[in-house]
């Protein structure tokens, strides 16, 4: 009987772990047919934290306004939804990150919008301007701000660690770009699709190294 017990309790850790890494963000069509007749940013958010709730059933619950995500090796981080029309703010459940074991929320106030990366191991929460993407060796996130308004034209580079996520580099178009999106080619290199104002696109690679890449003053 006990070695019984431990092995469905294996099992079960197996399986937990399992559904966690099968995880994986939205895709922009089932963000589409999702939102498509939604009636806020929020309303959007909420409804791809169904989906998402039901593809890591093990991670998160939502009761009310109120949505838990686990933390590990124990304990929870709660995230309150508020209405209130100067600080409101609402938080779902958009991804997990396996390779660094952290949680990505869709934050939304007003007509502005964001993500919160939650790291699990020490609930440090970090707000970013757009949706995350790892670098294969785990050691970088990137984030595309850009749009063709209420953007910061930004593309960043940050670093990640025990001791949180800081944003390492900054490269800003010029010509501004209206849309744009970031894939890691290797640890050192990204992948960029971007297009402009005369609906022209393009596809360019920049390596970490490059000259054009800016340090934040605060680093």
């Amino acid at each position: 009987m006990p070695a019984m017990r431990a092995s469905r309790a294996l099992l079960g850790a197996v399986a937990c772990w399992c559904s966690l890494v099968a995880a994986a963000p939205p895709t922009p069509a089932e963000i589409a047919q999702i939102c498509a007749e939604v009636e806020d940013r929020s309303h959007c958010g909420r409804l791809i934290e169904e989906l998402q709730l039901k593809r890591l059933p093990n991670l998160a619950r939502r009761e009310g306004n109120a949505l838990m995500v686990s933390l590990y090796p124990s304990g929870a981080a709660t995230f309150i939804d508020s209405d209130d029309p100067v600080n409101g703010r609402s938080y779902s459940l958009w991804d997990y990150i396996d390779g660094i074991n952290a949680v990505v929320l869709y934050t939304s106030a007003g007509e502005s919008s964001g993500y919160t990366l939650l790291q699990r191991t020490t609930n440090r929460r970090f707000d970013l301007p757009a949706e995350p993407q790892l670098s294969p060796d785990r050691q970088r996130i990137v984030t595309v701000d850009v749009c063709s308004s209420h953007c910061a034209n930004e593309i960043a580079v940050w670093t990640v660690s025990n001791r949180g996520v800081f944003k390492e580099l900054v490269w800003t178009p010029d010509p501004a770009w209206t849309d744009a999106s970031a894939k890691w080619k290797d640890a050192e290199t990204l992948t960029i699709d971007y297009s402009t104002a005369g609906s022209a696109s393009g596809v360019l690679e920049r390596k970490l190294g490059d000259v054009s890449w800016k340090r934040p003053a605060s680093t």
